[in-house]
């Protein structure tokens, strides 16, 4: 029986493109986007710096830390490099990203309040094992963003900057194309 995530519980999110070859969510550089800490993207490890693909996740609807994570919840997620910061819609997609359906940039920020809804997110497991509605560790995992009633599921589009993989925004649709918004969680 799968571990079941707990709210308090710090992970990696792998990406589902290229058979798990998007890389993991990470932290890479600072960003000079008004209310964002740094930019986000994938890296090849979970482990690229100290704590910068380590998130930790915690309840936005007041769910106590050691509660199981249930799907449909609506999470934050903070990010564990430096002193931590929030992932974050800030801006929109790129026009690269906007012909293909892309929504928003995704930064952190220094707080989970920077906007309303910027920083909070649904879960939405594909399925898991057992099925009692709880999200699992290994589970694969949508997050959608709540930003304007509809801030877009988060996916890799596009190359990412020096030291990272690819390029991290949210887009209208859930599957794009090739698993871009599917995350695999793992305990960090």
């Amino acid at each position: 029986m799968a571990e079941a995530l707990k709210y308090g519980d710090r992970i990696h999110l792998q990406n589902g493109y290229g058979n798990w070859g998007g890389g993991y969510l990470d932290t890479n550089g600072a960003s000079s986007a008004n209310g964002a800490v740094y930019g986000v993207s994938t890296a090849e490890s979970p482990t690229r710096g100290t704590g910068t693909g380590t998130w930790e996740i915690a309840s936005a609807q007041g769910k106590a830390t050691g509660t199981p994570v249930s799907s449909g919840d609506l999470i934050t997620l903070r990010n564990l490099y430096g002193a931590g910061s929030y992932l974050d819609t800030n801006g929109h997609a790129t026009a690269a990203q906007k012909k293909a359906g892309g929504k928003y940039d995704v930064l952190t920020a220094k707080n989970d309040d920077r906007g309303t809804g910027t920083a909070e997110w649904r879960i939405f497991a594909q399925t898991s094992n057992p099925q009692d509605t709880a999200v699992h560790i290994g589970d694969t995992v949508h997050l959608w963003n709540t930003y304007g009633g509809n801030g877009g599921f988060l996916e890799t589009n596009g190359a990412g900057p020096t030291g990272g993989k690819y390029d991290v925004c949210t887009n209208a649709y859930y599957n794009r194309t090739g698993n871009v918004a599917d995350w695999r969680i793992s305990r960090a």
